[in-house]
This record gives structure tokens, sequence and C-alpha cells, in this order.
């Protein structure tokens, strides 16, 4: 099948281009986080000099009003770039699908491409509110970590996929895994970020560098539900790839399950987060033991992404690396 190479060419340039933005945007909200406590200070310092003289407290005379903190006014600039970040991430997939005539999903660079698009598309729908834009800087940071990996180690030049994977199954399964990936990558980030906050709690920081860390972070409270609302639209999706990879399993090589390394660490990964949330419901098991259980299943998930692709030969290996 030909490969239009001027498609596969654009496809490459939107993926950079992309990363470039992420990047960008990463480093303005980096200063935000950094400016966050001077911007409190300056917002206090303001509070407490009274109430804001206007212009009708002095006829005659023009009174500019106080300018937004410089934290907000990053916070809102990083999170504005992540609107054409998204647009070019999109079409870089698109273009690769319409490049190679077939469902850009065949490759870990194409998977990696399709889950941290995911996991943007929740952090812009979720983290909207001032009050959770500080938790951006911390799901940008991996994505743009998958990102570099993919073009670097991952990348794979457009190609057809092998017979394998000629299959209507194939967006189906892989695109629901990937979506599930992705969004439980935000839920990962937010667990870890909740055992952070949980020991700094506001008016119990510490002094040292973690506590001024963590005093930044939304409250622990909104970092655990957020942690779990991901996870309970993750879990259903993951669930049902891992279902539907097993009928493909039947069509492709006459059987359901057979303990392939990819099969069994996707279950594994799949019972570690019901574990979550069941502990996640149970009294006495809310906090921090059901967050380390969610880090737990993270953890599940990059293992099953990198190791059992990379180092662990199996009837699922399609990394697409040399």
């Amino acid at each position: 099948m030909p490969i239009n190479e001027t498609l596969a060419h654009y496809s490459d340039l939107c993926f950079e281009s992309a990363f470039t933005i992420y990047v960008l945007a990463f480093i303005l909200l980096t200063a935000q986080y950094a400016s966050m406590k001077a911007s409190k200070a300056q917002a206090r310092d303001l509070v407490g000099s009274g109430a804001p003289v206007t212009a009708k407290d002095v006829p005659g005379r023009v009174v500019e009003t106080p300018k937004r903190p410089m934290s907000d006014r990053l916070a809102g600039m990083g999170y504005a770039l992540l609107f054409p970040a998204l647009a070019l991430h999109a079409a870089s997939v698109v273009l690769r699908g319409f490049a190679t005539d077939r469902f850009p999903l065949g490759n870990m660079y194409e998977f990696v491409a399709m889950a941290t698009a995911a996991a943007t598309l929740t952090s812009i729908l979720l983290l909207r509110r001032r009050s959770m834009r500080p938790m951006l800087v911390f799901v940008l940071a991996p994505v743009i970590v998958l990102m570099f990996l993919a073009a670097t180690k991952l990348y794979a030049d457009a190609a057809p996929v092998v017979p394998a994977l000629r299959s209507y199954w194939l967006p189906i399964h892989v695109t629901i895994v990937s979506v599930g990936s992705g969004i439980f990558l935000v839920s990962g980030v937010a667990s870890v970020l909740f055992l952070l906050r949980i020991r700094n709690e506001p008016g119990q920081e510490g002094t040292g560098f973690w506590g001024r860390f963590a005093s930044k972070l939304p409250d622990a409270q909104a970092l655990d539900r957020l942690a779990y609302k991901t996870t309970i639209v993750a879990f259903p999706l993951f669930g049902a790839g891992v279902i539907l990879g097993a009928i493909w399993a039947e069509a492709a090589w006459g059987r359901f399950w057979g303990w392939d390394p990819k099969e069994t660490m996707s279950f594994i990964t799949w019972i570690v987060y019901a574990a979550y949330l069941h502990a996640r419901a149970t009294s006495g098991w809310r906090n921090t033991r059901a967050a380390w259980i969610n880090v737990a299943g993270f953890i599940a998930m990059l293992f099953n992404l990198f190791i059992i692709n990379m180092v662990v030969s199996g009837l699922h290996s399609y990394a697409g690396l040399n």
C-alpha cells in the first residue's frame, strides 16, 4: 500500500509544533507556579490597605484598579496555549492516518501520540478553573516527556502495519485503551499530588522546600476528587479495551485468552485500578491508602507500555522499533 510522504511529513511537523507549544506552555505555567506565593502576598497587601478607591470616591479623578496578579496572567497564557497545541497534536494523528491509509495506532509512537492527546484534552476540560490550574504544569510534564520519547526513541516511519493488525478491531480496541491510558495519566498525577498535599494541608505546611512547594497546590480533597472522577471514567474504558482485545484475539489467534505478557499485565493493571475504586469507597481507606493504590496502577500502566512492549517478547510485540 503506497504511503503519502507529503502527509506523513506534515504529520511529523504538526507533532513537533505541538510539542514546542506544550514546552512553551509548560514554561509559562512553571513561572506561574513559582510566582504564586509572591502574588498571594501582593493580594494580601492590597486587601490590607483598605477598600479600593474608585472614581466615585474622588470626583474628577481617575484611579487605576489593581492589576491581576502575575500568576493569574501567566496561568491564563499557559492555559490558552494548550488549545492550539492540542489542535496540532490531533492534526498530527489524523494526518498520519491519511498518510498510511489506516487507523494511526499501529505502533508505540502512534499509541503515545493518541494517549497524550487524550491526557491533554482531559486536562483542558477538568483543570479550567483557576483553583485547579496549578496542577496543569504537573500533567504537562509527563506529557512532554512521553512526546519527546515518542519523537525520538519510539518514532516509527509512516508505513503499513503488519498483517495481524489489519483488522477493524484495531481502531476499536487500541483507541479505547489509548484514551483510557491518557485519562489514567491525569488520575495518577492527581493522586501523587494529593499524597504530597495531604501532608501539608493549609495552616500545617512545613517550613522546608516541600512545604512551600505543596502550599501552592489545590486543596487535597479537590485533588482526591479529581483522581476519583477520572478513574471512574478511564476504568470502564480500559476494561472494555481488554475485553474487546480478547474478542479480537479469538478471531486472530483462535483463543480469547492465552496469558500473553501484554494480556497478563493489562489484566493486572485493571485489577489494581479496581482495587483503588474499592478502596476509595471503603471507610478507612479513602485517603492515603487508596491514593497509593492509584499510584501503583499508574506505575503498572507505564510498565505495561514500555517494559512489556520493548523488553518482553510476546504476541503483542508491535512496538514498531528497530
